[in-house]
């Protein structure tokens, strides 16, 4: 990489670090300021963040054993001896001190890449957990859930992610979707479980996709797909997405209702509703309102009690799932703590499951692999809740049967491909009839 765009990859790493907003919104913001970078240079300089990123622990370790401040440029620095096996000279020409470019090496960052030199990233001395990028507070929960495969697991959120697309089908199929890609030479293959996906192997500029501004196409995981097809909405009936977000899986659910029926996008964030809302639009979606709820207790829960067909919940949580994709959220632990994260989503799912009428369904989901998040939650739930019971994946949605034989939809990185997700369907008991009375 050249100078210039080692010295903008230390700039907007540092901003990432310091900022309290997610890598991605920051790295948004950064580039609308850097109208000199151009797709590939933007492209190079995010390559080499995501690599810092995913390899913090272990340059980290690198620094600390030589008794080097853990800060970004040195970082780089290490990265480019442990990583990429640059010896000291090669690394000294990179950082010559040139307009735009990184300053010149200090004498104590010369001392540091001479007693780098020769060595490789991975140490017979390093943890398990720092080798595996596996922050301390979340050990333990994901070697209680893994067990054996805590490593294959670890490793598999230490890897780049594909391009995940779903189609929408209110403006096109997927058969036509992945032919338009075939031809402008894109590896475009239909996912493996999700029948409205596409996944693309290679990095490409967004730009390149125009579906995504017509809205015929929404990038969105394919784990984030199958939560909402556990849904099962129909045209006709009433939705609510409790925690909507962006909007997502609200989009998706819409459009299995074929713009029919209403759906109801709630969350206690006024600027990502916005955003759900401007998505909604270009995906030439009608049947969707968005609400702004105070809290989970919103007084507009309790007047719309036992209202809706189908009630989704995608909870806030630890967002351990999610590690492949933002390798800079495993560096920051559950703000609220994880009990009382737990805590909240228990709240969330008492209050939000008012809304489900008699014989409605009610989903629960995390981006989270943790026990406590996932499993756990909804046995405390079911034990508390008369009414509910468990529907298993293959009985809500027969067509995923077979890849998805299980009581829960529990998806790995390492397993399935995907990120890391878990959902749940709950079943509210129909009232008796008068029949059933007699």
């Amino acid at each position: 990489m050249i100078p210039t765009l080692l010295q903008a990859t230390l700039d907007l790493l540092t901003e990432v670090e310091t900022a309290a907003r997610p890598a991605d919104a920051v790295t948004s913001a950064f580039f609308r300021g850097r109208r000199d970078l151009d797709d590939r240079d933007r492209g190079a300089v995010l390559e080499l963040l995501y690599v810092l990123l995913r390899h913090r622990a272990r340059l980290g370790w690198w620094l600390a054993r030589q008794d080097a401040q853990d800060k970004p440029r040195n970082r780089l620095l290490a990265w480019l001896a442990l990583g990429e096996g640059q010896n000291p000279s090669q690394i000294q020409r990179l950082f010559d001190g040139a307009p735009f470019a990184p300053s010149a090496l200090t004498a104590a960052e010369n001392a540091l890449l001479e007693a780098l030199k020769g060595h490789r990233l991975r140490h017979p001395d390093m943890p398990e957990a720092v080798a595996l990028e596996c922050p301390a507070w979340a050990v333990a929960p994901l070697q209680q859930r893994f067990g054996a495969a805590f490593g294959a697991e670890m490793a598999a959120t230490l890897a780049p992610p594909p391009l995940d697309l779903r189609i929408n089908p209110i403006k096109t199929a997927r058969e036509a979707t992945l032919r338009r890609l075939q031809a402008m030479g894109l590896r475009a293959q239909p996912t493996p479980l999700s029948p409205l996906g596409i996944r693309l192997a290679e990095r490409l500029s967004l730009a390149r996709l125009s579906g995504l501004k017509t809205g015929d196409i929404e990038i969105q995981d394919e784990g984030s797909q199958l939560v909402a097809l556990l849904v099962d909405a129909k045209p006709g009936e009433r939705v609510v997405d409790f925690c909507a977000g962006a909007g997502g899986k609200t989009l998706a659910i819409a459009a299995q209702m074929k713009n029919k029926g209403h759906v109801v996008a709630c969350d206690v964030n006024e600027t990502r509703l916005k955003r759900c809302a401007e998505r909604h639009r270009r995906a030439g979606l009608h049947n969707v309102e968005t609400r702004l709820l105070a809290s989970e207790t919103d007084r507009w829960v309790k007047r719309h009690k036992g209202g809706f067909d189908r009630v989704l919940i995608d909870a806030p949580c630890s967002g351990t799932g999610t590690w492949r994709r933002n390798p800079d959220a495993r560096w920051r632990a559950p703000e609220l703590g994880l009990e009382n994260l737990v805590s909240l989503q228990a709240r969330i799912l008492a209050s939000a499951a008012r809304l489900v009428k008699p014989g409605g369904r009610l989903v629960y989901a995390t981006c989270s692999m943790l026990p406590d998040e996932n499993e756990a939650q909804i046995t405390r739930f079911l034990a508390a809740s008369a009414g509910f019971r468990l529907l298993p994946v293959p009985k809500a949605v027969p067509e995923l049967a077979g890849a998805i034989p299980s009581d829960h939809l529990s998806l790995t990185p390492a397993r399935h491909g995907t990120d890391g997700f878990f959902a749940a369907v709950l079943q509210r008991d129909a009232l008796p009839t008068p029949s059933d009375q007699a």
